[in-house]
């Protein structure tokens, strides 16, 4: 994974790296925990089962991390759901997971290189 991928990702770096220090090595080494946190999981099965608090406990887990990290791609539609979620009603996140899913694959294949 490189500073250049992340930025084609779509990934506001600058940010990201001052978040770190400007320690590019700690911020490809968190950038590249991202994909496997078990909360993406946790946001799917939750949401799927209608248990609302545990699924907004994950995806506020998540923005916090996506926001950090500056990982923007992720970040907008988590937190769209996120809102969502806070408010306890049932909808159709069937797009916005989908959307997240697809998002999360991208950024572990950049990390996978």
């Amino acid at each position: 994974m490189t500073i250049e991928q992340l930025k084609q990702f779509g990934a506001d770096v600058e940010d990201g790296l001052k978040r770190c220090v400007n320690n590019e090595a700690l911020y490809l080494r968190l950038v590249g925990m991202v994909p496997g946190n078990a909360s993406f999981q946790d946001l799917q099965v939750a949401t799927k089962a209608g248990d609302f608090d545990k699924a907004f406990s994950a995806a506020h887990a998540l923005k916090g991390i996506l926001g950090n990290l500056s990982l923007t791609p992720l970040f907008k539609p988590v937190e769209e759901i996120t809102e969502l979620l806070r408010k306890k009603e049932a909808a159709d996140y069937t797009l916005l997971l989908s959307e997240i899913e697809e998002k999360r694959q991208v950024l572990a294949d950049i990390c996978a290189n």
